[in-house]
């Protein structure tokens, strides 16, 4: 298939961009390199050098021709969302009407999109499925809530099929090296661990360590990128194929502390990681953990990479081969 990748100079796109390369499809990535990078650029794809926000930028991106298309170019720092609602209104939810007013104009109906767990809020229980309640506790996963609605709409009055894929937690690097271009300004765990593990940061700080779990630190469901990507693939393949649009979460079902990440990391990269106990975020729960069961049975997915040593050991390769302190 010809496959447009929006956003596919970014950490997560790039990844993908790779999977559908190697499962024989054709690839261009629109991007307007404001969090992507030119290095994780492949130079066999077209490169398409457009903003979501100019409708005329999608429309000229999408009059190509394609047969299905990623959305990975929505913001996603929740805490930001938080403060600046206004951005996250117009590039994720303007934005994205203005990518589902393109595809569906030019006959591109087979849309794979980026969503997330935020869209759940604070769990009622565990592990988190799909029927889960959805209560987004921040803006951010109130856009993600929004756009996978908007999608229901436009596959009943446009004949949009789609998949929406919850990621958990994102994390590592391409296991075999050949995407390492590094999230710019990060806020997630492994980064942040990294680059105190490269002395980018002195210190990094650990927020709370007396919630109710075995070391006392928050529980996260990492789900490496490469999984992430083979998701698409499959997902992507499946909506083609005459498949039904689907809603599903992606995670590794195991949980890992923050504690043993930052174990993991100091034992992996022979670093000493200072960490600082802090006061808890207001909103963190103690655990987080998905079902990944429905993807299972409907794609065949699992997480294949999402082991704790590869996640550490492919970032910490990623870091070494673009900081000279690492």
């Amino acid at each position: 298939m010809k496959i447009l990748v929006i956003g596919g100079a970014g950490y997560i796109g790039s990844h993908v961009v790779k999977a559908l390369m190697a499962a024989g499809h054709t690839i261009s990535v629109f991007d307007n390199l404001s969090s992507g990078l030119r290095q994780n650029l492949f130079p066999e794809n077209e490169f398409i050098y457009g903003t979501i926000l100019i409708p005329s930028d999608v429309d000229a991106a999408f009059a190509r021709g394609f047969d299905g298309f990623v959305h990975l170019a929505a913001f996603k720092a929740a805490g930001e969302s938080m403060v600046s609602p206004e951005k996250y209104s117009v590039n994720n939810i303007t934005g994205t009407l203005n990518i589902l007013n393109s595809a569906c104009a030019h006959g591109c109906k087979n849309m794979v999109f980026s969503s997330s767990a935020a869209i759940f809020g604070e769990p009622e229980y565990l592990p988190i499925d799909e029927a889960h309640p959805k209560s987004p506790e921040n803006y951010y996963g109130y856009t993600k809530l929004s756009i996978e609605e908007f999608m229901d709409w436009y596959g009943r009055l446009r004949g949009l099929r789609f998949a929406a894929l919850r990621y958990f937690n994102a994390a590592g690097y391409d296991v075999d090296g050949t995407v390492s271009g590094l999230e710019q300004n990060p806020a997630n765990l492994l980064p942040v661990i990294m680059e105190t593990a490269c002395g980018i940061r002195a210190r990094m700080k650990v927020f709370g360590d007396d919630y109710d779990t075995p070391d006392g630190t928050c529980i996260r469901d990492y789900v490496h990128v490469s999984d992430l990507a083979d998701a698409h693939v499959r997902a992507l393949e499946y909506i083609a194929k005459g498949g039904g649009n689907l809603k599903l979460n992606l995670g590794s079902e195991a949980g890992t502390s923050v504690k043993e990440m930052v174990d993991a990391a100091r034992r992996i990269t022979g670093r000493p990681v200072p960490a600082d106990i802090v006061a808890r975020r207001p909103g963190d729960p103690a655990k987080l953990v998905a079902s990944s069961a429905l993807a299972r049975e409907t794609l065949g997915w699992s997480a294949r990479y999402s082991d704790v040593g590869t996640l550490v050991e492919s970032t910490w390769r990623a870091y070494q081969k673009n900081v000279p302190s690492a």
